[in-house]
């Protein structure tokens, strides 16, 4: 890790995304305080990636969990719960009402 003034960063910064590429974290200071990290990027965006290919790569990288259950069995299941019908939708219209939020 290397600290750079603003000024030298702007000098040479092509030096420091060289680094940066190599696998280095700058860290930008201001009147010797740090006010940036310049760092390699987590993984290479695509311009249209593949949905299922996106979600493994964060899934691998630990920033989201995969569900478990297979698709058919994403529903809201309300049976047995002892609420009168309509009361989910009835709770939602009170909070959107709250919040100023049309339905």
């Amino acid at each position: 890790m290397r600290a750079v003034g603003i000024k030298q960063l702007k000098a040479r910064l092509s030096e420091y995304i060289r680094l940066v590429k190599g696998g280095d974290t700058i860290l930008v200071t201001e009147r010797d305080r740090v006010v940036a990290e310049i760092r390699p990027a987590r993984r290479q965006a695509a311009v249209h990636p593949e949905i299922e290919d996106l979600l493994d790569a964060l899934a691998e990288s630990g920033e989201i969990t995969r569900a478990s259950l297979p698709k058919e069995d994403w529903t809201w299941k309300t049976a047995g719960l002892g609420l009168p019908e309509g009361t989910a939708m009835a709770l939602l219209d009170d909070l959107r009402g709250e919040r100023g939020v049309a339905r």
